[in-house]
C-alpha cells in the first residue's frame, strides 16, 4: 500500500477584537518571521491531519454527529450543541489560521525561492501545485461544513480583515478548476525533498490524490448540476487511486501521537463509546469489521453500543478498538475505499466510469475490510450475505451505497457525516433533544465571532444560504 505521511495566522475578524491591531495579533515573537516554505507546508499538513483525526469536543464533533461514537457523561455535543464550546469558531479558526494561512505563507516562500536549471524549476513548480492541491482539499472541507465561506477575500490580513462570503457552488467549481490545473501542471518526479508529510514528494501520488479529490467534488455537485458533475467525474476517475492507495498522516508516537490517543488515553478520561447506531447495524449484518472497530462488552462476545445522545455508563458498553487508540494510528484524508463508493454512485447516475455500480460497491467493501486488517475470506463471506449483496440488499441504490460507504468511513467523522447528508442513508437515531428526523443538523452555523465582528458579511451569507440554522441544507444537499 502506498503510505502517505499526513499552525500561524488567520483570516478575518474572527480572532481579533475591534481595538487590537490585526498584524500585532498575528506576530508570534517566539517564532522567526522568515520560515522556509517546506516547513510551513509540513506544519499545515500536520494541523490538517490532526483536525481530521481529532475527537476533541472543542474542535471536531463529527464522529458524534455521524453517530459512530456517542458520549458518556457530557452529552451536549451528541445533542447538537455547538454554541456552549463555540465549536464552530474553533473549527473555523483551525482551518483558516492553522492550515490555510500556513499554506498561503508556504506558497509565498516557495514562490520566492531562486532556482537554477530546468529540473530545479520543475521541482519548484511541482511544490506550488502540491500546496495548491492541499489548499483545495481544505476549502472543500469548509464548504461541506458551512456552505458559503470566505474565499476570494480570505487570508488577506493586511488589506481586508472583514472578508465577504462567496457563493458555495461558485467556489466549488473554482476548486475543481484548480485541481485540473494542478494535475495538468505536475510533471516529472522532483518536488519536495523534505517537508511533505503525506507523500514524501511523490509527484505520481499527488496526481492520483488530485484526480480522486476531483471525483469526490464532482459527485458532490451531482444533485445541482448533473451534466457538469458527469463531465468532471469522467475526466478524472481513470487517473485516481487504485486499490490499496490512500493519503494519510502517519504518527510516530511520543510527542508525535495521533490526537485520538491524546483524547482517549492520555487524557485519562472515558468520554466516548461506540454508538448503538453503528453497532446495532453491524450486528445485524454480522459485519467482520466489528472486532476491528470495537471491543467486546466485557465478559461477553457481544458488541453493545451506547445509546446515542444519552448519558452512558462506560463500563456497560463496548469500547473503541485498541488499535484506534494507539499513538501511531494514522489519520486518513482520502482513500480508494471512498473513491470506489463514489464510482458506484457515478455508475448508477449513468456516468461512464469503466465499471458497474455493483463492481465498485463490492470493491469499496473489499477495500474497507482489507484495509482494516480483515481477510479475503471475510470479504467473500460478507458480500455473500443477501442483506449485503448489491442485487439483494434492501433499499434503493442510494440506501445500499450510502449505508456501506458510511460503515466504511468509521473514524472519519466529517466524511461519514457528509456521506449521510448526500445520500440520506443510513437512517440515524434521534437524539433526546429532538423529536423529528428533519431536526438532525445538516451543517454548522457560522462562528459567533463572525456574527459580531464581521456582521454585514455574516448577514449576507446567512441570507444567501437560506438562514444560518443547523438544519439549513447546503447548496450540494438538495435531494
Amino acid at each position: 500500500m502506498k503510505k502517505a505521511f499526513i499552525s500561524i495566522i488567520v483570516l478575518s475578524a474572527i480572532l481579533v477584537s475591534c481595538t487590537k491591531n490585526f498584524e500585532d495579533f498575528n506576530v508570534d515573537k517566539k517564532r522567526p518571521s522568515e520560515v522556509p516554505g517546506q516547513y510551513l507546508f509540513a506544519n499545515a499538513q500536520r494541523a490538517l491531519g490532526d483536525q481530521e483525526a481529532s475527537t476533541n469536543v472543542n474542535l471536531n464533533v463529527f464522529k458524534l454527529w455521524a453517530q459512530y461514537w456517542t458520549e458518556t457523561t457530557y452529552t451536549d455535543e451528541s445533542n447538537y450543541d455547538i454554541i456552549n464550546r463555540t465549536i464552530a469558531d474553533n473549527t473555523f479558526r483551525v482551518y483558516y489560521r492553522d492550515v490555510l494561512m500556513d499554506l498561503k505563507k508556504a506558497k509565498e516562500a516557495l514562490g520566492a525561492e531562486a532556482v537554477q536549471g530546468e529540473e530545479a524549476a520543475t521541482a519548484k513548480a511541482n511544490r506550488l501545485f502540491i500546496v495548491d492541491i492541499v489548499e483545495v482539499y481544505v476549502y472543500s472541507k469548509m464548504l461541506s461544513i458551512f456552505g458559503n465561506i470566505p474565499y476570494t477575500e480570505a487570508l488577506d490580513v493586511t488589506n481586508n480583515i472583514f472578508p465577504k462570503y462567496d457563493d458555495g457552488l461558485t467556489v466549488h467549481k473554482d476548486l475543481i478548476d484548480r485541481l485540473t490545473a494542478d494535475y495538468n501542471g505536475l510533471s516529472g518526479s522532483a518536488s519536495f525533498e523534505s517537508g511533505d508529510l503525506y507523500y514524501g514528494g511523490d509527484v505520481t501520488m499527488w496526481k492520483k490524490f488530485a484526480a480522486t479529490l476531483k471525483v469526490k467534488l464532482g459527485l458532490m455537485a451531482a444533485d445541482i448540476d448533473d451534466t457538469y458533475a458527469k463531465s468532471v467525474v469522467e475526466s478524472a476517475y481513470a487517473n485516481a487511486f487504485a486499490m490499496g492507495e490512500d493519503c494519510r498522516l502517519n504518527y510516530e508516537g511520543g510527542s508525535n501521537s495521533n490526537p485520538l490517543y491524546q483524547d482517549l488515553v492520555q487524557s485519562g478520561r472515558h468520554d466516548f463509546v461506540p454508538a448503538n447506531t453503528i453497532v446495532d447495524m453491524m450486528n445485524t449484518l454480522t459485519d467482520p469489521r466489528r472486532p476491528l472497530y470495537f471491543t467486546y462488552f466485557e465478559g461477553t462476545t457481544d458488541y453493545i453500543g451506547g445509546i446515542y445522545g444519552e448519558s452512558n455508563n462506560f463500563s456497560q458498553c463496548s469500547h473503541i478498538a485498541d488499535p484506534i487508540q494507539a499513538p501511531n494510528y494514522p489519520s486518513i484524508l482520502l482513500d480508494y475505499t471512498e473513491l470506489a463508493f463514489y464510482l458506484a454512485e457515478a455508475a448508477e447516475r449513468g456516468y461512464a466510469v469503466g465499471g458497474s455500480a455493483a463492481s465498485y460497491y463490492n470493491a469499496g467493501i473489499e477495500s474497507s475490510i482489507l484495509s482494516w486488517g480483515g481477510s479475503q475470506d471475510d470479504v467473500d463471506a460478507y458480500l455473500a450475505q443477501s442483506n449485503v449483496a448489491y442485487s439483494t440488499a434492501a433499499g434503493n441504490w442510494k440506501q445500499k451505497i450510502g449505508t456501506q460507504a458510511w460503515l466504511a468511513l468509521y473514524t472519519r467523522g466529517l466524511d461519514g457525516y457528509t456521506s449521510w447528508r448526500r445520500l440520506d442513508a443510513p437512517t440515524l437515531n434521534l437524539a433526546p433533544t429532538i423529536t423529528n428526523y428533519s431536526d438532525i443538523p445538516t451543517r454548522f452555523t457560522y462562528p459567533v465571532r463572525e456574527q459580531t465582528l464581521n456582521a454585514a458579511n455574516y448577514a449576507a451569507a446567512a441570507a444567501a444560504v437560506g438562514g444560518d440554522e443547523l438544519t439549513t441544507k447546503l447548496y450540494w444537499d438538495k435531494n
